[in-house]
Formats: C-alpha cells, structure tokens, sequence
C-alpha cells in the first residue's frame, strides 16, 4: 500500500489558486479499475482509493505515514516562474514585436 505525498496544482479553470496550498496524502491504485458489461461505469474492489487526506505542510503529512507506518513517495511542488509585467511594457520603444489590434 503506497501512498503519495504531493501539493495539487491550480486548477487550468480559474486564474485563482484556491485548493492548491494544502499537502494531499493519497494512496496509489492496489488493482487496475474494471469496466462493468452492462452500464460501462468503472469500478475498483480497492477501497483504499477513495481515502484523501489534506495537511497543511509536507512535514505533517510525512508524520502521519511514518506514525502509521504508510510507504510513502514525496513529491515536491514545481513551482512557476513568477513573469513581472506591467501594462506600460506594451507600448515600451524597446518592445521586440510590433504592436497591433
């Protein structure tokens, strides 16, 4: 039972980076989901699947696996670069393109 250590990304929906700051703690698939005949719905036999655990750091998260002896696999935020721009930048004389509607 492996469980993986990680912070969301920001949803691709909203500019916003709400949800996006807690540490998520969820366990990797057991079994491979199995598509039922007659609806077509999917469905697991593993349990351990719906379990999402939220933390605010890394360091608590990685404390409730160790204490419960869960093998973990941390993996670290990649973190956008932060593009400073101002709206003055679109009329600047050094701008590199051509500026049109």
């Amino acid at each position: 039972m492996l469980a993986r250590i990680y912070r969301p990304a920001k949803t691709a929906m909203q500019s916003g980076k709400a949800k996006s700051r807690d540490w998520r703690l969820e366990f990797e698939p057991a079994s491979a989901r199995t598509v039922d005949p007659l609806m077509g719905w999917t469905s697991s036999s593993d349990m351990n699947g719906q379990v999402r655990l939220s933390f605010e750091t890394s360091e608590e998260a990685v404390a409730y696996a160790e204490r419960h002896g869960i093998a973990f696999r941390l993996s670290e935020p990649q973190e956008a670069p932060l593009i400073l721009k101002a709206y003055a930048d679109n009329f600047a004389t050094s701008r590199k393109q051509s500026w049109t509607h």
